[in-house]
């Protein structure tokens, strides 16, 4: 089932030096239950492109369609983790996990039961009353996802979700949050800078040129076995896939 359908996707806007395309003609589509890297040289306008895809930013050209239906502006189908995870100091984690469903007025005895569930599920009810400073950096990012989750989001975009952690936190986490997101099915975006990261979490790697970007492959990732991340690190195929991606930005150099 298609979840998400980028048409002719283009972005247009007015800078002190004059009229900039962030990028332009982007088109491609994303299954439900696909996780989806998307790579590309700094400022080519990757977060740029969630931007849009989420409804922060109006695009200038093309569509955006989610489940079939074209949406204009922010979509409730739709999820957006950024760099830092956000959480609020002066509320627990349960409380920072509801805040979510507070603000969209979904706080329902469903919901709170499926956030509840959530956190038992993925190891942070026992911490459920603690605040986000006695949390560890990847315990907090958890919290995020799950506040994310509960809202029962389609499709997640993950804009650099990991880039603040150290690097030992970051593989954990993203072993972490791959085997989340693939055991709730939920459809995944994830930019990043990182080549390592995007072949081990990625069915799918988008490679994009320099402003204005366009797509320069979609390149499938197969490593015959549904692997979780660090196992994909360490796989043969992992090299290969590397270099193929490494090829396509230095094209640009």
């Amino acid at each position: 089932m298609e979840m998400l359908r980028v048409d002719s996707a283009a972005l247009v806007y007015q800078a002190e030096n004059g009229e900039i395309t962030a990028f332009e003609d982007i088109s491609f589509s994303v299954e439900k239950g696909e996780f989806l890297s998307i790579v590309g040289p700094s400022g080519c306008g990757k977060s740029t492109l969630l931007s849009v895809i989420a409804g922060l930013l109006p695009a200038t050209g093309g569509a955006i369609f989610v489940r079939g239906e074209r949406i204009r502006g922010i979509s409730p189908h739709i999820g957006y983790m950024l760099q830092r995870d956000t959480l609020l100091e002066w509320r627990t984690i349960r409380s920072n996990v509801l805040f979510g469903l507070e603000i969209r007025g979904a706080l329902t005895a469903q919901s709170v039961a499926r956030a509840d569930r959530l956190l038992k599920t993925y190891g942070l009810a026992d911490f459920a009353g603690m605040y986000p400073r006695q949390l560890s950096g990847g315990m907090r990012q958890r919290a995020a996802l799950i506040r994310t989750l509960a809202a029962e989001p389609d499709i997640l975009l993950l804009d650099e979700a990991f880039s603040a952690l150290d690097y030992q936190t970051r593989l954990a986490v993203t072993d972490d949050v791959y085997r989340i997101l693939k055991s709730e099915g939920v459809t995944a975006l994830l930019v990043t800078h990182d080549i390592p990261e995007s072949i081990s979490m990625g069915d799918r790697v988008m490679v994009l040129s320099e402003r204005p970007a366009r797509i320069r492959e979609l390149l499938t990732v197969d490593f015959g076995a549904k692997l979780p991340p660090l196992e994909r690190r360490a796989h043969p195929a992992f090299g290969p896939y590397f270099d193929r991606i490494w090829k396509e930005l230095r094209q640009d150099e």
